[in-house]
């Protein structure tokens, strides 16, 4: 039996191909969830208007995750990571601490578009690919250090930020004395 399909279906077709399908699955499966459409003679020119309007929209579609794709190409996500004597990582990176860092960065992907095969278990640097959209990926960089090199930078950061905290000390504490001042002249 010929349907066109309404959605991607994993292992059959996308969105707008016509194939053939087992009649039972396309009555019993696709055609009452609104997945495929039944090609028949009535239904030729309404499944062509749906095809060129699919194509149209495809284009769109296409275009904004060229454009994503772009964008998350340039992505290095860093992460430090506790490791033992001999640099072996305790725990790994995996699928969820990489879609929460890019979401940290405005990006929203479900997780199932992280082609990640296996979690990292090891300090370095990995290229991780990113299904955008059909076939279109995007690669980000994924650097893996130990933690002790986040505590250096941390190092590195605090000293101007403890001066930054003395010069804002002295002046709420004249404010504190100008405003005694008006009162216990009041007082008087």
């Amino acid at each position: 039996m010929k349907v066109m399909l309404r959605e991607n279906i994993e292992n059959l077709g996308k969105r707008g191909d016509i194939v053939d399908v087992a009649p039972g699955y396309a009555r019993n499966y696709l055609i009452p969830r609104h997945l495929a459409l039944e090609v028949t003679p009535t239904n030729v020119k309404m499944i062509e208007m749906q095809q060129k309007a699919l194509r149209k929209k495809l284009e769109k579609e296409l275009s904004t995750f060229q454009e994503m794709a772009q964008k998350l190409s340039q992505v290095k996500l860093i992460f430090y990571r506790k490791t033992s004597e001999k640099e072996a990582l305790f725990g790994s990176v995996s699928i969820t601490d990489i879609k929460e860092a890019l979401e940290q960065q405005g990006f929203s992907l479900d997780k199932r578009k992280i082609l990640l095969s296996e979690p990292i278990k090891a300090l370095g640097t990995y290229k991780v690919p990113i299904k955008v959209f059909h076939e279109e990926r995007a690669e980000i960089e994924v650097e893996v250090l130990p933690e002790e090199a986040a505590e250096n930078q941390a190092e590195e950061v605090e000293p101007p930020v403890e001066q930054g905290k003395k010069e804002l000390a002295p002046e709420p504490e004249q404010t504190e004395s100008s405003e005694k001042e008006p009162g216990g002249s009041q007082t008087e």
